[in-house]
This record gives structure tokens, sequence and C-alpha cells, in this order.
């Protein structure tokens, strides 16, 4: 393991370890137990052995890609700065994710992917891990091809995997964090929460992941002033949620592809979910 690889791990442990403590002194719904509901599923079987496995997935799928088009040897960004590399890579993938994301919302197929990660009924540091793996498989290949196929050098994978990580903690962290006017241009736990939230104005809201000014951007925005996200308040709506969702992991993968009570994506307009078809009962992501 490089140097880079070692601090970017302990970063990620190190910010894991923070977060949890401020979660504790300072949270934003009181109360909200360390060991809630799901807290094994999302630590052992999403976090360690999905990432684990969707790392080495895609990383033979990149180097397949790579040995057939040549294209890292091209070197197309190999000489740009490291800190120009991560900025580019950076902003071009939370563009494509801000997208995306925003896709899954309204589209009934790919909400059928999503709705594991809003089946959580509490947001903290680790309820961001908690996605199904087809989803986590499309973004991640989405991350890391385009930073081996133009020649990013190793370290900015490295460090821009792990940027992500602890960004995905900290947005979903149970931290009262009041980042003032910067929650224009960055995206924190004040937004995200609202993303989670069962409550009808923040629907089709805040879709953001690090940079907040694609939500003010596109008019997605949602940043009551500082009206609280209530305790429970959290993945339940009438359209997005059913009390029957799985809890287990191997179940919550196999949900999107049972027949039955298939939901409308949540923040859809009417005409289009009148005009979606018939049940859906099975999920092919696509990429357009």
């Amino acid at each position: 393991m490089s140097a880079v690889e070692t601090w970017s791990l302990a970063a990620v442990l190190g910010s894991a370890v923070l977060l949890i403590i401020l979660e504790r002194r300072a949270p934003y719904n009181p109360g909200q137990p360390l060991l809630r509901d799901g807290f094994w599923n999302d630590l052992v079987l999403y976090c360690f052995v999905q990432s684990y496995v969707l790392g080495v997935l895609i990383a033979r799928l990149v180097g397949y890609v790579d040995a057939q088009t040549g294209w890292s040897r091209l070197h197309l960004v190999t000489h740009w700065p490291p800190l120009v590399q991560m900025i580019f890579f950076t902003i071009t993938h939370d563009l494509y994710i801000y997208l995306f994301h925003r896709w899954q919302h309204n589209s009934p197929v790919l909400w059928r992917l999503h709705e594991a990660h809003h089946s959580a009924k509490y947001v903290d540091w680790l309820a961001g891990v908690r996605s199904h793996s087809l989803e986590i498989f499309i973004n991640q290949t989405v991350e890391f091809a385009p930073l081996v196929l133009l020649g990013a050098t190793p370290e900015v994978i490295v460090v821009k995997g792990a940027v992500s990580a602890i960004w995905g903690m900290f947005i979903h962290s149970n931290i009262d964090v009041r980042l003032g006017r910067l929650q224009y241009v960055f995206n924190g736990p004040e937004m995200h929460r609202w993303h989670h939230s069962n409550a009808n104005a923040a629907h089709g809201k805040n879709y953001s992941t690090k940079f907040a000014f694609w939500d003010w951007m596109f008019g997605t925005a949602y940043f009551p002033d500082r009206d609280a996200v209530r305790a429970g308040d959290y993945g339940v709506t009438e359209r997005r949620y059913r009390e029957d969702f799985p809890v287990g992991y191997f179940a919550q993968h196999a949900y999107p592809f049972l027949p039955s009570n298939a939901p409308d994506a949540p923040d859809a307009p009417a005409a289009a979910l009148a005009d979606a078809g018939p049940t859906i009962t099975a999920v092919v992501p696509r990429q357009s």
C-alpha cells in the first residue's frame, strides 16, 4: 500500500470516528441511537462486503476497457497538475451525479434501485452506504473509468475516492451543522437531510452531493430557515416508501425485481406517471 493510499484510508476512518463523536456532541436530531435499526446490515454488508466486491469488479471492467482501447496510454490529462486534475474530475463527476440522481427520482424504473437508499429511517454518518449494488456499480464506474482512461495520476484516483467517501458520510451525518452562505456552494447535512425527509415541500429537491450550486442553478434547492426535520420523519412518504420494505441486504437487493407493489417515482410529474405504462417487473439500468 502506497503512502497516499495509507493516508487516504486513515482520513476516511478518522473522519468516520470524528463524525460519530460530533453526532453525540451536537446532534441534529437528539436521541438518535448509534446502533440504530439496520446498523450492522449497513456497516458489514453494504460498507465492507459490497464496497470490496464492487471495487474488484469495477477495476476489472475498467482495466478490460483500457486494454481494448489503450486510452490511458494517450495520457490526455497526465501532465495536468494533480490539483487541476482533482478539481476537473470532482466537478464533472458531481454534475453527473446530480443529473443521474434527479433522473432516479423521476423514473419509475431507476427509482426501484434508488429506493433502498431512502429506506433508512435514521439518517446518520453510515446511512449513505445503503445503496443498491447496481446503482453503485453504475455511479462508481462512471466516476473511476474517466480517471483511468484519461490518464489521471494514481494519487488523484485514490484521493478522489477518499473525498467521495468522506463527503458521503458528512452530508448524511446527524450533526447540527450551519454552513451559512457556504451552503450556496457546498452541500452539507443542512440541505441533504431535507432530501431524505417526508416533507411535501422537499420532494424533488436537493439532489446535489458535493456542490450545492447545482440545485441553486437548476431550481431544485430547498433550504428553509432553520426549520428542522424531526426525528422519525425520514424516508417515509406515501408514494416512495412502504412499511413492508425489507430490512435485510439480500431482500433489499431482490426487492426491485419483484413484480408486486411497484412504486411510482416519487418526484415525477403526475402526467409522466400516468404514461409510465404497466407495472415494472425487472430493472435493466441504462445510461443515455
